[in-house]
């Protein structure tokens, strides 16, 4: 049976609404959509919706993920401007952008997804963004380093025993680390995200963590996988509170500066908040 936190109420609120279709005015796509998001609600509710770039279809398929993967289509040339108008409309001043994998791409998308970074800086807000590993090719990201976003974000997922499992074939735990490690290293403020729920052990976790700080990264996410649909893995377990609470208090005693742990945290919720604890102090 599934946990009243996984219950998520449908929406009512007008801002909901005006996000949806601000959203929809500029053809752009979403990662609460693609990803079935339970933040959705609360987070166009709020005003808030983190991109999603270079199309709705991947060219990778990790089984936790229902983004639909394969038929890549040609990149818009005019999303890094829609982008940045829908930001202007929506009248944010902390924005999220992701993209699906473009392993088809030679470049993998890096210069798009650049493009779209400096559309949006354009109106002088800080942006995270939500990378793929790129292969690790480093000229590649480059490409995003050198259009300067302020949080530079590129998830793990999972323990390294189930990425195998977890992850397209493609992704590589370790490949990941180096990616976090390379950026961290030119001075950026990295960022990470563990998903709990699919087998992994609790020491295995805590190892997940230590991979992360000693890679240099300062904030991470852990939240509750949930089944988007019945094409993607189970779930072997539900976390309880108590869990997510032990899980975050272990991550600052290892020196994270920033972290959420929740049944429905997920990388990009909350965002702003995080900016603003690791510009602040808190």
């Amino acid at each position: 049976m599934l946990p009243e936190y996984a219950k998520v109420k449908l929406p009512t609120d007008e801002n909901f609404f005006l996000t949806h279709d601000r959203v929809r005015s500029h053809r752009l796509h979403t990662v609460c959509e693609e990803a079935k998001c339970p933040n959705k609600t609360e987070c166009w509710s709020d005003g808030t919706a983190t991109f999603m770039i270079m199309g709705k279809n991947c060219s990778r398929n990790c089984r936790f993920c229902s983004v639909t993967h394969g038929h890549m289509e040609p990149l818009d040339p005019l999303e890094p401007l829609m982008v940045a108008q829908a930001v202007k409309e929506m009248g944010l001043s902390f924005v999220v952008i992701t993209s699906v994998d473009r392993d088809d791409l030679p470049d993998g998308g890096s210069n798009h997804f650049a493009r779209v970074i400096e559309e949006v800086k354009k109106l002088g807000i800080k942006i995270e963004v939500l990378i793929p590993d790129f292969r690790g090719n480093r000229d590649q990201l480059d490409n995003i380093m050198n259009a300067k976003p302020d949080i530079i974000a590129h998830n793990i997922e999972t323990v390294r025993r189930l990425t195998p499992y977890v992850r397209d074939p493609r992704a590589n735990y370790d490949q990941s680390l180096e990616v976090l490690e390379y950026i961290g290293n030119k001075g950026f403020i990295t960022k990470s995200s563990i998903m709990v729920g699919l087998g992994e052990t609790i020491d295995e976790i805590i190892e997940a963590l230590k991979d992360l700080r000693s890679v240099g990264v300062k904030i991470v996410t852990i939240g509750q996988y949930l089944r988007p649909t019945k094409m993607q893995l189970p779930v072997k377990e539900y976390y309880d509170s108590k869990k997510f609470i032990e899980l975050k208090e272990i991550a600052y005693s290892m020196g994270f500066s920033y972290v959420a742990s929740g049944p429905l945290v997920r990388t990009s919720y909350k965002a702003a908040e995080a900016w603003e604890a690791m510009v602040v102090g808190h």
